[in-house]
């Protein structure tokens, strides 16, 4: 079917995507029990390898599902995976022609992921670590899931490490000679090395951090992006399986909350809402925590998969996130822009008094001017014979950037006359297509400008309620 394994690896993402879809699946009569349980070992093997590797690129929260992009051999596979909310199977999907293409899906999967664990060390089927596995209790595990199940249940747990063929050695990191490739220049080869750079930077984002999931957070999602850049995480024992540390633990830096308002507080530990993690990840650097506390108004979600070109729309918080990774801090901007803001609305209140004195002295001075011209226009008319004069002629100076400007207009519009009917046509096209464009930015942007302004206006209507 595939000549190459970098064919196959281009031809998963449908595969993974059918593949979580059966997995979360319930066990009724419309799908054969064994398929579902192949369909989730195969997807929780390939989301333990996504994190030995840490090869994931960009998350995103959509209304269909989750959606994942990583980096597989220099592959970008982008698959999709749905909410874990209960099934309401639909009357109108025929179910047998999902399940066949989900066992051609399984078969492929099954060897991409032989090949991927080979390719790291790991071993296959894989084994939670000797260490990790002493960790997870198991009198814990007796308790939570029967003996056949109780393994798939900590790999799916996501918390431990695979074990390896050969166990790694603890070597010196030695820096690898780069030899510049055939016809790049030293620019491009200062601009690769700064991106490889970022890119090991953005692998270690999470490094050094202890997260905690509570109970109301969706656990698998979070816990995968956590331990595919580094960080550490562990929920309540009594939610899954695969728990390290406790609520209680001092070493906690960020516990991941989805409530109004947390009771009991611990000193130096962060208290955020899940959305931090994912737009952290897609920002590729740790956003301000102030924006993500409990009960605050979320920023939007924006898509990693966008990619604004020239005369798109580009809104405001992508614009502030574009500063952030360049290493300015807009968070001063945006402080002095609500002092100025609070200035301009204590001038107004100020200013409104004076407007109204200044606009009844000037309509008595326009009353004055009438007047005046009335009368101008009155000796004008009883003098009949009018005095000519010969004034001196101005020197007038040739702009020579509009001269070009409209020489080139000129060429531009006799080539469009001298092109065929089907290269004018398809020109028509083109341009049709940038306006429409341009329409819908500045469209785009006349929404966003009322949206600020009604803000802006509730913001004022509530200080003057306060101070009244």
């Amino acid at each position: 079917r595939y000549p190459t394994f970098v064919d196959a690896l281009r031809d998963l993402d449908d595969a993974l995507s059918m593949c979580f879809l059966f997995s979360t699946f319930p066990r009724t009569g419309k799908c054969h029990v064994q398929t579902i349980q192949l369909c989730r070992r195969l997807a929780m093997e390939f989301l333990n390898y996504i994190i030995a590797s840490r090869s994931l690129r960009k998350v995103f929260l959509s209304i269909k599902g989750i959606y994942y992009q990583a980096e597989v051999l220099g592959q970008p596979v982008t698959w999709i995976t749905p909410y874990a909310f209960a099934h309401d199977h639909p009357t109108d999907v025929d179910y047998r022609v999902m399940a066949t293409f989900t066992e051609f899906y399984t078969t492929l999967l099954g060897f991409v992921n032989f090949r991927l664990y080979h390719s790291l060390n790991l071993l296959y089927p894989p084994k939670i670590d000797g260490q990790a596995d002493v960790e997870l209790k198991p009198a814990e595990g007796k308790e939570y899931a029967m003996d056949s199940e109780s393994y798939l249940e900590k790999l799916s747990a996501l918390s431990a490490s695979l074990a390896r063929v050969v166990a790694p050695t603890h070597e010196d990191e030695v820096e690898m000679d780069e030899f510049p490739v055939e016809g790049e220049t030293a620019e491009q080869m200062d601009a690769r090395k700064k991106e490889q750079e970022a890119l090991e930077k953005h692998k270690k984002l999470f490094e050094g951090l202890r997260f905690f999931l509570n109970r109301e957070v969706p656990r698998e999602p979070l816990a995968f992006i956590i331990r595919c850049f580094g960080g550490q995480v562990s929920w309540d024992k009594s939610l899954c399986i695969g728990a390290t540390y406790d609520v209680s633990n001092p070493s906690i830096t960020h516990q991941i909350v989805d409530r109004p308002r947390v009771e009991q507080q611990v000193v130096g530990r962060y208290y955020l809402q899940p959305q931090w993690v994912f737009d952290s990840v897609n920002a590729k650097l740790c956003l301000p925590v102030a924006d993500y506390f409990p009960g605050v108004l979320l920023p939007p979600h924006l898509s990693p998969f966008v990619t604004e070109q020239e005369g798109d729309y580009v809104p405001p918080e992508k614009l502030k996130l574009l500063a952030m990774q360049r290493g300015e801090n807009p968070g001063d901007g945006r402080l002095r822009d609500e002092e100025s803001e609070e200035e301009d609305e204590e001038e107004e209140d100020d200013n409104d008094k004076e407007e109204e004195e200044e606009e009844e002295e000037d309509e008595s001075e326009k009353e004055e001017e009438m007047k005046l011209k009335k009368m101008e226009e009155q000796k004008t008319q009883s003098n009949k014979a009018l005095p000519v004069k010969v004034t001196a002629g101005k020197l007038r100076l040739e702009d020579r950037q509009r001269l070009e400007q409209e020489q080139q207009s000129e060429e531009k519009r006799l080539a469009i006359m001298m092109m065929k009917k089907r290269e004018k046509y398809l020109y028509k096209k083109i341009m049709f297509g940038k306006k429409r464009k341009v329409r819908e930015a500045n469209k785009l942007a006349a929404k966003r400008k009322a949206h600020d302004t009604a803000v802006k206006e509730e913001k004022k209507k509530s200080k003057k309620a306060r101070r009244a």
